[in-house]
């Protein structure tokens, strides 16, 4: 009976989650100018995961207000999407100031014509493959003819479990299915024995193996060693016209990961009060995960520049995207 309560809970944690993630139903406003073109409203987008957790922390504590209040921003709107495509589809809709989203996402973005940057890291690794309760695991072969939930084609997540199959020997069209799902559907998914295993971005490995529907066999960072995730955008809009004002929000970028750092706990509530998600299992994953959250940008440029290369070579883009049109180190080289 105890373990009939817990998956009730979490499914209704889920579909929390997964309304929170449906702002794309609101649409950002592109235009929120004062006198003489001055810059009002921020329209930051985000997704309800760990990786994400400096701009919940910076968002809850005020941080904005108290940096880019003096720059003449009356509010800051937070977005939340969820999985990195359509929030850069928000962002190519010029609905969307800085965007929070996994790396590869907008390397697509940008192939297909998004005029924006890069000018942060957020966080490395962080992301799990779960295997259904009753499914054994040796090896990556054990996954043939498995059915595996991942976030939507050109994601962090299914670059690299794509990526990761071809590495292993296998054919990620004819040797698994891959469903696109967010990070909701797919954890209702796999508790309801939908699926044979996910690959999600924390907390939604460690909520599914509180509920006892699965279990984590392989890191993120075992299958891409070091490889960046998620990252801070911002428009190219912004950055022609407001510089001051990226500088300020990297800023702040900064200091909410480090406060972070060392606050896990006190985190942890804040992006429960964004999510719906317990902050118990927000800690467990924390302490289970192979995630680090970061913010040089320097340190991601590789990683950056082999995702445009996996995504080229998984028939994703067309276009050929380096290092400089994905990145802008100028303002963090500044700070």
């Amino acid at each position: 009976m105890k373990n009939v309560w817990l998956i009730a809970s979490l499914f209704l944690i889920t579909g929390l989650v997964l309304l929170c993630g449906c702002t794309g139903t609101q649409e950002p406003a592109t235009a929120q100018q004062g006198a003489a073109g001055e810059k009002t409203v921020l329209n930051i987008g985000y997704q309800p995961s760990t990786h994400q957790m400096a701009f919940m922390t910076a968002y809850s504590k005020g941080m904005y207000n108290e940096t880019v209040g003096p720059l003449g921003i009356k509010e800051v709107k937070a977005y939340s999407f969820p999985t990195g495509a359509p929030e850069m589809q928000a962002m190519l809709a010029g609905d969307l100031d800085f965007a929070y989203v996994g790396a590869a996402p907008f390397v697509t973005a940008v192939a297909t014509g998004l005029d924006g940057k890069i000018v942060a890291s957020a966080q490395t690794q962080g992301s799990s493959v779960v295997l259904k309760t009753g499914l054994n695991y040796t090896s990556p072969a054990d996954l043939k003819g498995l059915t595996i939930a991942t976030f939507p084609a050109g994601t962090i997540q299914d670059t690299i479990l794509r990526t990761w199959l071809k590495e292993q020997g296998m054919d990620p069209e004819k040797d698994v299915k891959i469903v696109a799902m967010g990070p909701g559907d797919a954890t209702t998914a796999i508790m309801a024995g939908k699926v044979d295993a996910v690959f999600l971005p924390a907390p939604s490995p460690t909520t599914i193996e509180e509920a006892g529907a699965g279990k984590i066999i392989i890191q993120s960072g075992e299958m891409s060693p070091n490889h960046v995730c998620c990252v801070l955008v911002a428009s190219g809009k912004m950055i022609k016209e407001h510089p001051e004002i990226v500088t300020a929000v990297l800023k702040i970028h900064q200091q909410a990961t480090e406060y972070n750092k060392q606050n896990w706990e006190e985190a942890s509530g804040y992006m429960e009060e964004m999510t719906a998600m317990n902050t118990s299992v927000i800690m467990k994953s924390l302490n289970e995960w192979d995630g680090e959250w970061v913010y040089d940008p320097h340190v991601i440029a590789e990683s950056v520049s082999h995702y445009a290369e996996d995504q080229a070579a998984l028939g994703y883009i067309q276009t050929n995207v380096t290092k400089d049109d994905l990145i802008d180190t100028s303002f963090w080289d500044k700070l």
